[in-house]
């Protein structure tokens, strides 16, 4: 069948092995595009084993600049054979299947409508590669030099990544090189290239970098001063502690003595980390960790006595799908609750919504300042899409005259200029009292209290000087409303209806809208970007007839939390829920909207 020509408009799918080396290939494949100018978008999907299960990569090439899952595949590349029949069934129809044909199985590849494209990569590095494990990787690199063919991708772009990758092994550069041609050359001379569908130079990722939000998140904490980390290994935010260790092995060593000036401790548990970033943080270091659900879990308690004691600390909750241990390499956004009321008792955190890497940086630069000047925990609330993912971001920017903002610690020179010290006491009628880092004179704070006390710090059961302690809590997070990350707002105030989202919904929230419009169905948008809510967020809530609250969880948390804490009507919440662990794209949306509005509702 004749195929419509797309250019810089699909996507390709990898359908590998884990524990192959594909990834390599595949970053490969996507910095190319994105070095021809041309928006990408990556997403990988891989088993929580260590080798032997199917993976699959997803590139969205997005002429448009969209940055979620378009939710179709017009080129799979299918280099296992155990996975045929579901990824056949993937392709759209006019669309193409690559695979390897050194075994043939024409009677698996039967659709009139998708062209089959079989290229023998197995045979070819069989008979170019003497290591056995050579074999393996180069027929990765094999299917990478027949895309560049099929896709009009610029050979020379592949020829510089490959000697920046390997810049001290020439070797390698020359294996990958000879399997890239194997591929390049066959596809040539056996097919029309390029297909139809195909990349095209363009100038749309100028002052863009390709990066995921764990490694734009661990650098956020390098600027932002932090020098202490602790936490247990978990995915997906393992990478984030790597990348800060990474990072401060290079800028945080004293260069005369070679001695650190941080410290990461990779701890017995969850529990260890959590209160070992909380000591640290009350004798005045920047000091975070960084877990998903089931570590947030754990960490509750500790977050509770943080929050009671006022003793500042960031967390990093990368979430991933549960509950229990759900499937740990799979995404959502199912923590919100958990977050926002870490702890038994009446305890209300600081959390922060970021959508994207981008966000990411500047959000944990903004975590350690509102755990400062707010002295207690504050929750970064990421998830394993944005933080595993490679996405396409501006290029981050930094202010050199930022300080950070400690908030009201006292100076021995403010001590000596009062009568007596009162830790808990709220001068200043926003909620927050003053500190002293312990240690630093005899006459400020030297012991911490979880327990019942009263704004003095001492211990007590009084009912009275309990609950004025509470109060004034309560009176912090009005204050912190407003300091906050304030939400995202594109509104006109003729329409009526609206999508409220989060995180990294955001992507695929924004096509739907776009999509919705053609339709003739207008929808104002709000983007929550932190909790606690300011007023921006009730105002918009109130403003419209209908709103679509879209979420990646089951149990719609977010709108649990706009009904409850922002005195949202329900009647006028209408869920949309996303929650099979893959990253949310438009189709879900557009559907669901469209589905209602043809009930009835006025657009």
């Amino acid at each position: 069948m004749k195929t419509p020509a797309r250019t810089n408009d699909f996507v390709i799918k990898i359908a590998t092995v884990n524990g192959t080396g594909s990834a390599s290939a595949n970053s490969l494949l996507m910095k190319a595009i994105f070095r021809m100018g041309v928006p990408v978008v990556g997403k990988n999907f891989f088993p929580s084993n260590i080798q032997g299960l199917p993976t699959w990569y997803e590139i969205r090439v997005t002429r448009d600049r969209y940055k979620a899952r378009s939710g179709q595949v017009n080129l799979m590349v299918a280099m296992n054979a155990e996975t045929y029949a579901t990824d056949l069934a993937e392709v759209e129809s006019g669309g193409y299947f690559l695979y390897d044909s050194t075994w043939p199985r024409n009677s698996q590849l039967a659709r009139d409508d998708v062209t089959v494209i079989g290229i023998p990569f197995s045979q070819m590095c069989n008979e170019s590669f003497a290591d056995p494990r050579a074999r393996i990787l180069m027929k990765n690199i094999g299917y990478l030099g027949a895309l560049v063919a099929l896709l009009d991708i610029d050979v020379e772009v592949i020829h510089g990544l490959l000697a920046e990758i390997f810049a001290d092994k020439k070797n390698l550069v020359e294996a990958n090189l000879q399997a890239i041609d194997l591929g390049h050359r066959y596809a040539r001379e056996h097919f029309d290239c390029p297909l139809p569908m195909r990349i095209e130079p363009m100038s749309a990722t100028d002052d863009h970098i390709m990066i995921d939000g764990n490694t734009a998140a661990a650098l956020g904490c390098l600027y932002s001063g932090a020098t202490v980390a602790s936490w247990y290994p978990i995915t997906p935010s393992t990478s984030l502690m790597d990348a800060f260790k990474s990072f401060c092995a290079t800028y945080r060593r004293k260069e005369a003595s070679g001695r650190n000036r941080y410290c990461i401790i990779q701890s017995e548990d969850e529990l260890a980390a959590i209160g070992m970033v909380l000591g640290a943080s009350w004798n005045g270091a920047r000091a975070f960790t960084a877990t998903s659900g089931p570590g947030l879990s754990l960490m509750s308690e500790f977050l509770g006595f943080g929050y009671y004691a006022e003793i500042p600390a960031v967390v990093f909750d990368v979430q991933r799908v549960g509950p229990s241990t759900g499937m740990p390499t799979r995404t959502q956004q199912a923590d919100v609750l958990s977050a926002v009321y870490a702890s038994h008792g009446d305890t209300k955190h600081v959390v922060l919504f970021p959508a994207d890497p981008e966000e990411c940086f500047y959000f944990a630069v903004r975590a350690f300042d509102l755990a400062d000047r707010l002295q207690t925990p504050v929750i970064v609330l990421s998830d394993l899409d944005i933080g595993m993912n490679d996405w396409m971001c501006p290029v981050l920017k930094w202010d050199d005259a930022y300080r950070p903002d400690r908030g009201k610690v006292l100076t021995s020179e403010q001590l000596g200029e009062r009568p007596t010290f009162s830790r808990y006491l709220d001068e200043d009628g926003d909620g927050i009292a003053y500190r002293t880092y312990p240690g630093q004179d005899s006459r400020g704070a030297y012991f911490v209290r979880g327990s019942g006390h009263n704004r003095h710090g001492l211990y007590t059961e009084d009912a009275a000087e309990y609950r004025e302690v509470l109060d004034r809590l309560l009176r912090k997070l009005e204050t912190a409303r407003q300091l906050v990350p304030v939400p995202i707002i594109e509104r006109e105030a003729k329409i009526n209806n609206a999508i409220v989202a989060f995180g990294s919904s955001d992507g695929a929230v924004r096509e739907s809208i776009d999509r919705l419009a053609e339709r003739g169905v207008p929808l104002n948008y709000m983007r929550v970007r932190a909790f606690p809510f300011d007023d921006a967020v009730r105002e918009f809530l109130a403003a419209h007839e209908t709103v679509f609250v879209v979420e990646q969880n089951r149990d719609a948390q977010l709108k649990a939390l706009l009904v409850s804490e922002a005195e949202a009507s329900a009647e006028r919440l209408v869920s949309i829920l996303h929650y099979d662990g893959l990253p949310i794209d438009c189709r879900c949306i557009v559907d669901a909207i469209s589905a209602r509005l043809e009930r009835g509702i006025a657009a």
